[in-house]
């Protein structure tokens, strides 16, 4: 079905060949355009025949000449064109399973598709893709996409992923690496069931997939505490973690001395749980996994310090008292940055407030899943400044209302009212977490 026209964008190419609002699209250059992805790749060229269906039914034909790759300049009723792909799979770890009843209908959704992979970063499974789509996916060389590999081993791939085609992902994640696409790909790692021997098997799979395969993240599985009827996992303790970290650091430096790169990395959070420095800058090669969760406070440190170092007359602020508030997990690396800079600015009047989850549970400590609630919980029980300052990753993507909303629906509004206090969002950035504890 052809995709309507929600707005043309004034002066674009599609403007300039009298594409309307309200029109839609059927074709480019004789091909059917069926979503965003033959969209971006029929566009592309300097010289192209755009079809359109007015209102009234009538087909328009027009000849658009742009620069190549210069974007056409419409905007759909649905960024994708047509429909999301949900996911079909049960995996066993699955985190929207083990979210508590009563949430936002939205929430409750899980997505499997491979052009929000593209355009947007999600993982995807593989699990859901038609022959068709592969070989599109192959034809127009869409990369890099992001991938749930979990495993290498196909039988244990499709009990992990509660889905007899979770063992056919394997051979398509090899088809598309022999046609040249590239992958980043990510391994939760579940005590018992796919590390040790089996993490091994799937590192050294993937890794002969290099540089296709360009980074691989491993990743402990999160468990809340609602997870009744779901398959027993086993939680990562110290000792879990430390050993995890060890091989995959190991096959890590193997990889770089023979490919150049160390593909494999673990998230910060296994670094927390066994009780690991965070490696180096350097270790982390450009950062490749930083959306899932590798890399993100060795890069937040490095931002800190360097904007710190450079701060000049800044140090010298009186700001206003303030509580920042994180999870427990980066808890300790958030008051070490805040002693640094008292280092240098002994006026800072600040503390640190790491909130316990009691909405998912107490084993899950990121900030990212800290929520409204929570937070109303643990502060009016202690003495807090009247400046909050929140990470951004706290909050629902691309929610804006009433200034933020947090993953049981209270606001940003309600924590001010609440507690009496101004918060202050901050970005998931060194620099700008800098600037909040200055006041500026």
């Amino acid at each position: 079905m052809p995709a309507t026209i929600k707005s043309v964008k004034p002066g674009s190419p599609a403007s300039r060949a009298g594409v309307a609002p309200g029109d839609s699209l059927v074709s480019i250059s004789g091909r059917r355009i069926t979503d965003v992805l033959d969209y971006l790749y029929r566009s592309y060229d300097a010289h192209i025949t755009v079809v359109t269906r007015r209102a009234d039914g009538k087909f328009r034909a027009s000849v658009v000449r742009k620069g190549d790759g210069e974007e056409l300049g419409l905007e759909f009723e649905s960024s994708l064109m047509d429909l999301p792909r949900s996911c079909a799979n049960k995996c066993v770890f699955c985190f929207v399973d083990q979210l508590p009843r009563g949430m936002r209908e939205t929430l409750y959704y899980k997505d499997d598709d491979t052009r929000l992979s593209f355009l947007q970063g999600n993982y995807v499974t593989l699990t859901n893709m038609s022959e068709r789509e592969i070989a599109r996916v192959i034809d127009m060389r869409i990369s890099p996409i992001n991938v749930s590999v979990h495993t290498m081993n196909p039988s244990l791939r499709a009990k992990m992923l509660g889905s007899l085609r979770g063992a056919d992902g394997v051979a398509v994640i090899r088809r598309l690496a022999e046609a040249g696409i590239t992958m980043n790909c990510q391994i939760v790692l579940c005590p018992g069931l796919n590390d040790g021997a089996e993490l091994e098997y799937s590192m050294s799979e993937l890794a002969a997939l290099y540089p296709e395969v360009n980074s691989v993240s491993v990743v402990p599985v999160g468990l809340t505490r609602h997870r009744e009827g779901l398959p027993r996992l086993t939680p990562f303790d110290a000792q879990k973690a430390a050993e995890a970290v060890r091989q995959v650091e190991a096959f890590a430096r193997k990889c770089l001395k023979t490919r150049g790169s160390r593909i494999f990395f673990c998230a910060d959070e296994l670094y927390i749980k066994a009780e690991r420095e965070l490696p180096p800058d350097e270790y982390y090669e450009g950062y490749p996994q930083l959306e899932n969760g590798v890399g993100m406070l060795r890069l937040l440190i490095e931002e800190f310090n360097t904007a710190l170092r450079s701060a000049g007359d800044d140090v010298h602020i009186v700001p206003t008292p303030f509580t920042l508030v994180t999870g427990r997990a980066a808890e300790k690396f958030i008051e070490s940055l805040l002693c640094t800079a008292r280092e240098i600015c002994d006026n800072i009047t600040g503390e640190v407030v790491g909130v316990t989850n009691a909405f998912f549970g107490e084993s899950v400590d990121v900030a990212g899943l800290v929520t409204g609630g929570d937070i109303l919980k643990t502060l009016p029980n202690r003495a807090h400044a009247p400046r909050l300052l929140l990470p951004r990753n706290m909050l629902r993507v691309g929610e804006t209302r009433d200034g933020g909303v947090f993953l049981d629906d209270v606001t940003v509004r309600d924590i001010e009212s609440t507690l009496n206090a101004t918060v202050r969002v901050v970005e998931q950035d060194g620099a700008d977490l800098l600037n909040a504890i200055l006041g500026l």
